[in-house]
């Protein structure tokens, strides 16, 4: 049940819609409490106040952990209040206990969206209204001052794959090493490099006639994944580790792992390849 605009009440079962998915939108603090808890009591108002200031930019969801074990179990709460603040489906900040004021606006400003993280949403909605060119232009001019935002870098770099701007596009990425919608761009950017290199060859026949050739498995596979058939993929790459794991160091075992970064760590694909690779590997 919605409290006010800014603060809302969860259940184990809307944790996923309410906190996960609207943390990709803005951050999102949830507050893990109980009607018992003291502090709890003490710290809610405060939250609910300071969330007040930020007007929408940072959402409040308060999750009762007596009545909503699941969720709090998962977030290993062993204390209560317990804040944790999710952007992007991830825990990013916490702290635990009732902290004064201060603390906790301090808490939220570093949460807050800067100037850039507005910017770059605004292009965001121009891209998705399907105005490219402005969405383009907003990408730019947020970067031209030399910032690094991954919004705007991931939102430039989305619109130069599109149009097959691979150079530019890798250039871009790299200024964001760690963040992984980088990473699973860099991965696409080589995929589509390599399908482009390889369109003229007949890379399955290649497979088909040397099944135990560590390249030839390679090389189909790869052109697979570049195809999106990851399953098909991993089962060839799998096979030109299964016929020499040293390969061009290691080559297959490493697209593999791109795969996996593609598909995210807690798909069933990535989990199950994943001990297929050991049982080969080890």
């Amino acid at each position: 049940m919605a409290i006010e605009q800014h603060v809302i009440d969860i259940t184990d079962e809307t944790f996923q819609t309410a906190v996960i998915e609207e943390s990709k939108h803005r951050p999102v603090v949830v507050d893990f409490w109980a009607p018992w808890c003291g502090p709890c009591r003490t710290l809610g108002p405060t939250i609910e106040k300071v969330a007040g200031e930020f007007k929408g930019d940072v959402v409040v969801a308060k999750l009762n952990v007596d009545e909503n074990q699941q969720s709090a179990g998962q977030y290993r709460v062993q204390g209560i209040p317990a804040v944790k603040a999710f952007r992007d489906g991830r825990v990013v900040n916490e702290f635990t206990g009732a902290l004064p004021e201060p603390q906790v606006r301090a808490f939220f400003q570093s949460l807050a969206p800067t100037a850039a993280d507005r910017a770059a949403a605004e292009a965001e909605e121009l891209l998705a209204s399907g105005d490219t060119a402005g969405a383009e232009a907003r990408f730019r001019d947020i970067l031209s001052t030399g910032s690094d935002d991954p919004k705007a870098i991931i939102g430039l770099s989305t619109i130069l794959i599109a149009r097959s701007d691979r150079d530019e596009a890798d250039g871009l990425l790299k200024r964001i090493p760690a963040d992984r919608q980088a990473k699973v761009l860099r991965h696409r950017i080589f995929l589509e490099g390599y399908a482009a290199r390889h369109k003229d060859e007949d890379l399955e026949s290649e497979a088909t006639a040397n099944p135990r050739d560590a390249r030839t498995r390679y090389r189909w596979g790869v052109m697979l994944a570049a195809r999106e058939d990851y399953i098909a993929a991993l089962t060839e790459l799998l096979e030109s580790v299964r016929a020499d794991k040293a390969w061009e160091d290691g080559a297959a075992r490493k697209a593999m792992l791109a795969i996996f970064e593609i598909l995210g760590m807690d798909s069933t694909i990535t989990r199950d390849y994943q001990r297929r690779l050991e049982n080969v590997l080890f």
